[in-house]
């Protein structure tokens, strides 16, 4: 599917975003929280950039599943950084056990459900880490109503990566030309609502 002007245009705005986010909206975070935020919107900027340069062609790269991956754990693990710091430890642990299962079982032969479970785990506790946590932190007035914003980002996130990570394995949830149709626009109103909820929270 060719990508379209509009496609260009609203990656173009995406990028923007996470660029001011990286620049003025994260920039007074404690030093963990800092460095896997600006990794997490670094690798969205670069993603969008290389879709914007190369086109919707550049999904196919075996690699796009393992980076894809990248977003949500490091956006959940500066969360539970700075708001659960009894579970900071195990959830680091499990942020870098779960990104190598998932580099090990699509680097090598593996029995053929075992990489879509191991992928569908990893992202749905990262996924529901961010969309539980702002979420519930705000109910309870322990931060400002618009942090909810980055748990609905984070569940914009989830479900665009799992739409491209099922594409790239060969069982998509939706067509692909239906996929690459709505990624655009998604990924477009999960920035925002992270730049909202970030810096308003």
């Amino acid at each position: 599917m060719k990508i379209s002007t509009l496609d260009r245009i609203l990656l173009l705005i995406t990028g923007l975003l996470a660029v001011y986010q990286i620049a003025f909206v994260i920039d007074d975070f404690s030093a963990l929280p800092l460095i896997t935020y600006t990794i997490a919107f670094g690798v969205l900027l670069v993603a969008g950039l290389l879709i914007i340069i190369l086109g919707f062609e550049v999904l196919d790269s075996p690699v796009v599943v393992m980076v894809s991956t990248i977003i949500p754990l490091t956006l959940s693990l500066g969360l539970v950084w700075q708001y659960l710091a009894s579970f900071r430890v195990p959830y680091q642990v499990f942020v870098i056990i779960g990104f190598l299962a998932i580099v090990i079982t699509r680097s090598f032969p593996m029995p053929s459900k075992l990489p879509t479970i191991v992928l569908a785990f990893v992202h749905g506790v990262a996924g529901m880490t961010i969309f539980l946590l702002p979420i519930i932190l705000s109910m309870q007035g322990q931060a400002n109503p618009l942090f909810s914003l980055v748990g609905i980002g984070g569940a914009l996130i989830g479900v665009g990566g799992l739409l491209l990570s099922f594409l790239k394995v060969g069982k998509p949830i939706l067509s692909r030309e239906t996929i690459l149709k709505v990624l655009p626009g998604l990924l477009l109103l999960m920035t925002l609502c992270f730049v909202i909820g970030f810096k308003y929270g």
